[in-house]
């Protein structure tokens, strides 16, 4: 799927993708580059995957 970055706290590692009606939560140890920051609007390329509690979470995720 393809979305934008809506959140993202850098000291937490924490923020948010919106795709396709949804937001997903993500990590920064999902970025498939290696770094741990993404910026605020950026467009990125994420699968989905359980996260526990009946939610999906974004991982996998490539900037475009």
């Amino acid at each position: 799927m393809e979305g934008r970055v809506t959140t993202f706290d850098a000291q937490r590692g924490l923020g948010s993708i919106r795709g396709q009606d949804a937001d997903f939560p993500f990590h920064c140890t999902a970025l498939l580059d290696g770094t741990r920051e993404v910026a605020v609007g950026a467009t990125v390329a994420f699968a989905v995957r359980p996260a526990g509690q009946g939610r999906w979470e974004a991982t996998q995720i490539a900037k475009l």
